[in-house]
Parts: C-alpha cells; structure tokens; sequence
C-alpha cells in the first residue's frame, strides 16, 4: 500500500510546489520507487478547460482525455509517469460530485454537508490506486489560510488519520523574504504560515524553504525550533538557472533523505541520478545557440505555452543547443510587415489557441515562413493557419478562413478550409458534437492514433508510420481540400486511420515545414525529447550555420 506525501504551501502562491513535487519524485524515483502524483485545486472550475490561458496558464491534456492543472506537465516531464483523469480534481469537480449524488438519492435523505460529504469525497479521490505504488505525492493548490482550500486541509487531516501511523508526512513549502533595508532573510512569515497549518491540525514533517540564496545555519536552526521539525527537515529551495536542476538540487539539500527519514525507511536505496547529471550537462555546457520565435496571442503569459517552451528545451537537450525562446505577439502583424520582426530566427513555432484575434498575424507568420525557407512548426491552430496561408496563397482559395471565426463573428465571411467537428472515432464509438453543446471537455480530447505516409519527412522523424498523439481542439481542417492542397504542394502526410481527419500537413519542397493537429509538446520530457521538437531544433541549429 502507498505511502503518502502531502505537499502544502504557505505565505504566497507561486512558489513551485508543482517543481517541487515533481523533483521530489524523480528523485524516489531514482531510488528504485514507483511513483504517482496528484494534484487538488481548491478553485471552484470544474477543470481548467474553459479557463483563459491568463487566468491559469496552459491547459496539459492526459492521454485519457482530462483537461488539467499545468502542474501535471512538471508531474510527467520529471518522472515520465503518464497522468490520468484521477490524477486531478478542483473543488468544482468535488461539489459536482456530491451534488449529483445528493439527486439520486444515494445520501438517503441525509443532511449534506462539507464535513463529511464533501471530505468524504476528496479522501475517496486520494485513495484511487493507492495499492499501485509506493509514494503517492499530492499537492493541495493555493496557500494555508484560503477559505477555499479549508475543505481539502480538512480532508488531507482525516486521511492521515485514517490510515496507519507513519504512513502520511506532510512537506510545507514556504517563503524566506529577503529584506534588502536591514539586509536579514526573515523567518517569520513562515513561523506564521505553519501557525495557520497547525491551527488546523496539520503538522508539517518537513518545511521546503524558497530563497534567492543559501540559508544561513542560525535561521535553519530557528526554524526548527519554531516550527517543530527536526533540523535536517529544513530544506532550501534556492532560485535555479534551469528547472532541470531541481532533482540535483533537492538531492544535495537532502529533501529525499528527510522524507525516506520521516517514514523511517532505513536504510534506503541510494539514488541513481546520471540520468539528471547527463541532462544539465547538456542544459550548462551547450555546443551552440539558437534563435527561435514563438508566435502567439497569449505572449504576455509565458505559462500560456509553458509545455512549449519546455519542449523546445528538450530538443535544445537533444542537440546540445541553447534554445533562446522570444515571444512575439501574433497582433503586431495585423498591422505591420512581420519582415522586420522575424528577421534573425533561426525557426518560427506558432501554437494552438482559440478566437480570431491574433490569427491574421499568425497566418503572415506562415507565410514568411515558407517564402524564406524559415523551419516552422505549426501546433493545432498553427496548423491550421498554415492550411489557410497555402489555400490562399498558393492554391488560389482567396476566401480561405475557418467556420470558427465565422461562428465568433455571426456572419459568414470565409470559404471554410477548417470547420467545425461534429463527429470522430473514439477507440470503438463515434463521439458527436453540436455547435450549441456545453464549451467543457466537449472537444476532442485526449490520444488518438494516427497514420504516417511512407516516405515523408514526418515518418522518416518518428522512425514509423503509426503514432499516437493528444489532441484538444473542436475544429479541423477539412478533408474536401487535400487534393487542391496537394496539387499545390502541401502534403497530407498524417491522417487519422479512418482517412476522414487530418493530423499533419507538410511542405515537401521547404527545408522544414511541418504542421500538426495535435499537441507534441504534452509528451516530451527531458530525458525523452520529442522526436518533432528535437529535429524541429536541430533544423534551426542547420539554419544557424547558414545564416
């Protein structure tokens, strides 16, 4: 039966429980321990799907088609564990829950209540295959003293009661303020914070401590007393370069030692980290750099494309480059020759997104890319941008457009090359759709299999011609245009197994241009680039050289 870690957060959001968590289970990992982690949002949001990308950042989609915190992109990128539906739940989705069951009568007539119905709800969401690892790592999101969050704290107290003892630590992860006037890190904010925990009935094992620099010996030793834990329990979480550096940094803190101490797992395994030590290699002592300009409409919000960016660090790993990102709002070019802007990359990316704004830039972006032999890699609706750019452009559609700014817009302006997806094969079954459905999880969400043309570029990168990928989107490009498009020179080179939905576009002629329906980045890792991003990358590293 697993053991379970909880991890909290104090005095300010924000601070990298998410990395935390992940590094700490690349690290039990490393010990020879199966892992799974969880993440419990306090929000009310059924899930993050229907939230603006600046709200909340990116939406990561799991293989089995649950819209979810970015937190399980970091879950999957550390420890290469695949996330499921059960590995996320919001407060949303817990009060959902009950009350559907309250209308069915299986309360029998009851008095529902937060305690123990709702608790009762959230300790049944932890448990779901706690028989099949050994750790089991859930992160409560927000910070102690969130009206919201009393629930899960709630929650989280009467599971490590109910279980036996010594099999629930709790990890506190706080804030050590730097007062620059009387030049002193201050402890007290996080004497308060595990005050509040406490108050609660929550004791935390072991307090992470985030910083900007080394914790002096005095203030370790204060936090101990005060905030009773054992002194090797106080962990600091100094600023990194790379997020890549976590599980080493962890490591020579001894947050896993503390953890494998408060279960009293002795002795332990002893870790195998070349893996990490091989991966800042590559991050610190690159052989190169290169320039690569992603083209969006969510740029002011770098966690927008958080998994994009990642990924393109991943094929920077794979090549032994720095990938230096700079993000370039998709609006300039509704109004400006995108020539000067994109001048000096080395590669074009343009992302999935949703709405009409920003997409006539996004489709100039395509174009330059193409008309200057840039490598570009079209993600979802950058796919779908560079379908219309051809149709335009090159196989004279001049109303070329999609049905999804014609429904934004009310009135119909465009010869719709991408429309709106009203049915699709789903393992055995046929998923519909209608227009006017409910905008959550309604999309086609989720892996999807996908196959490759014998010969083509994209086939020859993943070394196959049969694939799966997640997918999150509700329009595609129509399948009536292939041959005029191809006619023209854009390759259909990936089309689901039914030949009915296209899942990658490519230009032959161009020396890289590839667009996917698709999200590649969901699955890459840093010890496991994605074969797109890593020659999407090593592209850019050509053009380099060229330039």
């Amino acid at each position: 039966m697993a053991r379970f870690i909880f991890i909290t957060g104090g005095v300010v959001s924000s601070l990298g429980k998410g990395l935390a968590s992940a590094a700490l289970g690349a690290l039990l990992q490393a010990r020879g321990y199966s892992v799974r982690l969880r993440k419990l949002d306090p929000y009310l949001n059924v899930d993050p799907g229907t939230m603006s990308p600046f709200e909340h950042g990116e939406v990561f989609v799991t293989d089995d088609g649950a819209e979810t915190d970015l937190d399980l992109g970091h879950y999957e990128r550390f420890t290469g564990v695949a996330a499921r539906k059960t590995d996320s739940i919001s407060s949303g989705r817990i009060y959902s829950n009950v009350l559907e069951k309250e209308r069915r009568g299986d309360y029998l007539g009851k008095t529902i209540q937060v305690i123990p119905h709702v608790t009762d709800e959230i300790k049944d969401f932890i448990a779901i295959g706690e028989d099949e690892v050994d750790f089991m790592l859930c992160e409560i999101g927000g910070t102690v003293g969130d009206i919201e969050g009393l629930p899960f704290f709630e929650a989280i107290r009467q599971f490590s009661q109910d279980k036996p003892r010594g099999q629930c630590i709790f990890m506190h992860l706080t804030l050590l303020p730097w007062i620059k006037a009387s030049g002193e890190l201050k402890t007290k904010p996080t004497q308060h914070s595990v005050k509040e925990l406490r108050s609660i009935g929550l004791a935390p094992d072991i307090l992470v401590c985030r910083s900007e620099g080394p914790i002096p010996q005095k203030e370790r030793e204060k936090l101990a007393l005060f905030c009773n834990v054992r002194p090797d329990a106080v962990i600091a979480a100094q600023d990194l370069k790379s997020i890549y550096e976590a599980p080493l940094a962890y490591h020579a803190e001894g947050l896993d030692q503390a953890v494998l101490d408060a279960f009293q797992i002795t002795p332990a395994p002893r870790p195998a980290l070349d893996m990490w030590e091989d991966v800042a290699d590559r991050i610190y002592n690159p052989e190169g750099q290169v320039k690569v300009a992603i083209v969006g409409k969510y740029t002011q919000l770098e966690d927008a494309y958080k998994s994009i960016a990642e990924a393109l660090t991943h094929g920077g790993i794979a090549n032994r480059v720095k990938v230096n990102i700079e993000w370039v709002d998709a609006e300039i070019f509704d109004r400006e020759d995108p020539a000067p802007h994109l001048e000096g990359f080395h590669a074009i990316l343009v992302p999935g997104g949703f709405g009409e704004r920003g997409t006539e830039g996004k489709i100039k972006a395509a174009q330059y890319a193409r008309e200057h032999e840039v490598p570009y890699l079209g993600i979802c609706l950058g796919m779908q941008m560079a379908v219309i750019e051809a149709a335009r452009n090159v196989a004279g559609i001049a109303r070329a457009g999609s049905e999804e700014f014609d429904h934004e817009a009310g009135e119909k302006r465009f010869e719709p090359v991408v429309y709106h997806l009203k049915e699709w094969v789903q393992g055995s079954h046929r998923v519909e759709r209608k227009l006017d459905d409910d905008k959550g999880g309604t999309m086609r969400l989720g892996a999807y299999d996908a196959t490759l043309t014998e010969g083509s570029r994209v086939a020859g990168i993943y070394g196959s011609t049969q694939i799966e990928e997640r997918h999150r989107h509700r329009y595609e490009v129509d399948v009536k245009y292939r041959e005029k498009l191809e006619e023209a020179g854009l390759c259909f080179s990936g089309m689901s197994p039914d030949g009915r939905l296209p899942e990658i576009v490519e230009w032959s002629d161009h020396p890289w241009f590839i667009g996917v329906q698709f999200h590649p980045e969901l699955k890459s890792k840093p010890f496991e680039p994605h074969p797109l991003f890593a020659d999407f990358v090593r592209a850019a590293k050509e053009t380099s050289r060229l330039v």
